[in-house]
């Protein structure tokens, strides 16, 4: 089968700069009218991002420093894949636990997204958490400093609405899940 028109061959690739959770890759492509040049991205193991629902219905969220916009941030435990992880469930009650100390009774999928595919190779993969109970202490890596809240769906919703809440994989998930969600798995929190 012919490659698409539109796609770029790529004729050399090398790490430009590696650091603890991404890298910058340098591409040397080729564009569809045959014009060689540089192409930069950040590449990232894939992530989970939670919606944790508490048996009442409420929302177990975040509030947590985001350095690269200086403020404090409220939204969604969201975590990197690590290599030993034996599937994306695994992983996100992992970064459930980790980040609020909440464990869920279930887990389903919600959505698959590349956030931000033209400056990354980045993929994030929602989970709506049924039944999350406080079960442990937090296991923040030595980078995050996270305070522990819950909120009602509604609360988010008003709060995206108003722009108060920005962090982009809430906003996502929240609005995917109002949107897509059916009456009866949000009778279901």
């Amino acid at each position: 089968m012919p490659a698409d028109p539109l796609s770029w061959e790529t004729v050399d690739r090398e790490t430009a700069y590696t650091c603890p959770g991404f890298d910058i890759v340098n591409e040397t492509v080729r564009l569809p009218d045959g014009t060689e040049t540089d192409f930069d991205y950040l590449s990232e193991p894939a992530s989970v991002c939670i919606l944790p629902f508490t048996p009442d219905g409420d929302v177990v969220c975040i509030e947590e420093w985001r350095q690269a916009v200086g403020r404090v941030n409220r939204g969604l435990p969201v975590g990197g894949t690590e290599p030993d992880d034996d599937d994306l469930e695994a992983a996100a009650r992992r970064e459930l636990a980790e980040e609020t100390g909440h464990e869920a009774e279930s887990l389903e999928e919600l959505v698959t997204v590349e956030p931000s595919n033209g400056i990354s190779d980045s993929v994030m993969h929602f989970f709506v958490a049924r039944g999350c109970r406080p079960t442990a202490e937090q296991r923040l890596d030595y980078n995050e400093s996270i305070r522990v809240v819950q909120t009602s769906l509604e609360e988010l919703l008003s709060s995206i609405e108003s722009g108060d809440l920005r962090d982009g994989r809430t906003v996502l998930g929240v609005s995917y899940y109002q949107l897509f969600a059916t009456e009866a798995e949000k009778s279901g929190q």
